[in-house]
């Protein structure tokens, strides 16, 4: 018999990006004279893109794509290499409808200002920096009315969570539309499963596993003449004020689908996490084990390593009454098992319909909504989904069992006064004498 559980990470998002070029609506529209902020009436609708590495690249390309004329106008980043690279990039694939002259490519802290302004009222804002700066440039979209795909994560403190969830409530009441970079939630054959799950095919969910197993997060040494700041943007993944920690800006995706199976979220969490191999001059945990309880008193467990040598699994485990389910990010083809052993044998279902590109099919709903007007505002998921990382990592850097509403509550601001920062600005957390950053110690490190 062949296992399916034991497999190796190799369908990751940063290496499914490499190979790639039924929404959840939020709020209702608020009342009959919320104003109506659509395309222009040559129906091009006009993109700005804020963040242009990588993923922010990924998601301009997606919004180019959908159906209907749209047309690529300014670009934001805080490197110009970046920017350059992104704009050859999407000028040699969409070579009709990006139109970004040496005008509206804006670099720097206020860069995304500029790009949101130079979109116009009714264009499509594309927020793909580090996560840290999510809520400041969702507030100011919303605040100049734009419609926005923000990526994954969402935030990365409870202050920066209760700031998405009011530019969301804000968004709904001009009529914006709002997508958040969960992609797995837009996947036919992830969508399928999840219905069956809730139809009881495998009976109420009793526990469920979320996993990121794999090889180390890259770090890139501090370049020449490359101040602090900068030095920790370019490497946002290892420093908790930028990205939130592994467990969450890594962790999301399956945390999320965990929650979507579930239907509920976390009301605690209790964990552990730390540095047992990780040699790089970062605050990044190498690993990291929390337990989250439901309100029914069933259990979620999260797992992430990012070390070399070790077993790799990506994706998540249900288990029902009578029944399993392997699914999440990391597996292209869930199924359900009878009983619990993931064998070929015991498989009682999978998907056998088209599969079609998740990160295409989130930017065709956003486009659509605009197109027809229609209500569509992911926020307040996306908010919960960052908000369950940021319990996880509280509870595991601080050893304590935290509750939802303890941190929902919290004031710890990772980075404060970072709306006034500049690229001349010294960094929220600097290195001591050795060129070491202050680490999470549990047992010591206050959660709140």
């Amino acid at each position: 018999m062949n296992t399916h559980l034991p497999r190796n990470p190799a369908s990751s998002r940063r290496e499914f990006l490499k190979r790639s070029g039924g929404a959840i609506a939020g709020a209702a529209l608020a009342g009959s004279l919320a104003p109506r902020v659509h395309a222009a009436e040559d129906n091009t609708i006009k993109v700005a893109l804020v963040g242009c590495g990588g993923r922010g690249t990924g998601a301009a390309a997606n919004a180019l794509a959908t159906k209907g004329p749209t047309q690529l106008v300014a670009m934001a980043d805080v490197f110009d290499f970046r920017l350059a690279g992104s704009l050859a990039q999407l000028s040699q694939q969409f070579p009709k409808q990006v139109d970004v002259p040496k005008e509206r490519q804006f670099l720097g802290m206020d860069a995304f200002k500029k790009a949101i302004e130079a979109v116009g009222p009714g264009g499509v804002v594309l927020l793909a920096t580090p996560p840290g700066f999510r809520p400041i440039h969702l507030e100011h979209a919303v605040a100049n009315d734009r419609h926005v795909f923000m990526e994954k994560s969402f935030a990365v403190d409870a202050p920066g969570i209760r700031r998405v969830m009011a530019a969301g409530e804000a968004a709904s009441k001009k009529n914006l539309k709002v997508a958040g970079g969960l992609m797995s939630r837009h996947y036919p054959p992830l969508e399928e499963i999840v219905r069956r799950i809730h139809d009881g095919e495998i009976g109420e969910v009793i526990t469920a596993w979320a996993y990121r197993e794999h090889g180390p997060v890259g770090f890139a040494p501090k370049k020449e003449g490359m101040n602090d700041l900068a030095h920790q943007i370019q490497n946002y993944s290892s420093f908790t004020w930028l990205n939130g920690s592994f467990i969450l800006d890594w962790l999301i995706h399956n945390l999320d689908v965990c929650c979507w199976v579930k239907d509920a979220w976390p009301v605690s969490a209790q964990g552990q996490g730390g540095r047992q191999v990780r040699a790089e001059p970062d605050q990044l945990f190498d690993h990291y084990a929390v337990e989250y309880t439901f309100p029914d008193g069933t259990r979620l467990f999260a797992q992430g390593r990012h070390m070399n040598g070790c077993w790799g699994f990506f994706g998540d485990v249900i288990h029902g009454q009578k029944g399993s389910a392997v699914l999440g990010e990391g597996i292209s083809d869930p199924r359900l098992y009878k009983g619990y052993n993931t064998t070929t044998d015991a498989v009682i279902w999978e998907h056998k319909g088209p599969k079609l590109n998740q990160y295409q099919v989130e930017h065709d709903l956003l486009f659509d909504a605009i197109r027809q007007d229609k209500p569509y505002n992911e926020t307040p998921r996306c908010a919960k989904a960052a908000m369950t990382g940021i319990l996880g990592r509280m509870a595991a850097e601080s050893g304590k069992t935290i509750t939802w509403d303890e941190a929902i509550a919290s004031e710890l601001v990772l980075a404060p006064g970072l709306e006034n920062c500049t690229m001349d600005s010294p960094a929220p957390i600097l290195p001591d004498k050795d060129g070491k950053y202050p680490v999470a110690m549990p047992g010591f490190t206050k959660a709140l």
